[in-house]
């Protein structure tokens, strides 16, 4: 097993529903701990870079709105296989077919509206931490 690491978004659904120490208990009764945290206000050119992947999707435009409407919590998460870990935390995209105590089941309201962004990949893992964080910004 090896400890690798994984990105995590808190979306403004979160945010504004306080939800952000709730969250992280979920994520670190999980065994995996935050190494690198930040609130931030995504602009415009940021989400659409995030998301440039689902460009040419119907739901791209909704999606950016969506994710720059209010503060995000940005976090580089550390674990053993922490991105399947955190694939298995988060729950389904969609929170009425996500197992119960995933953190989607937990909290969120919509498919639109689901709480958390993880990495989908290892290496889509280091794109999206490079994205929002330095090296100096993450502890050892």
């Amino acid at each position: 097993m090896a400890t690798e690491r994984t990105f995590s978004i808190l979306k403004p659904d979160a945010t504004k529903r306080n939800l952000t120490g709730a969250v992280n208990a979920v994520i670190e009764e999980a065994g995996l701990r935050i190494v690198g945290q930040r609130r931030i206000q995504m602009s415009r050119a940021q989400a659409e870079k995030f998301y440039e992947v689902h460009k040419e999707r119907p739901f791209f435009g909704e999606l950016v709105e969506f994710m720059t409407s209010g503060p995000v919590v940005v976090q580089v998460l550390e674990g053993e296989n922490a991105v399947a870990k955190y694939r298995e935390v988060m729950g389904a995209t969609n929170p009425a077919q996500a197992a119960e105590g995933t953190i989607r089941k937990r909290f969120a309201q919509s498919v639109g509206e689901n709480t958390v962004h993880g990495s989908d990949s290892a290496e889509n893992a280091a794109i999206e931490i490079a994205q929002f964080f330095g090296e100096g910004d993450i502890a050892g």
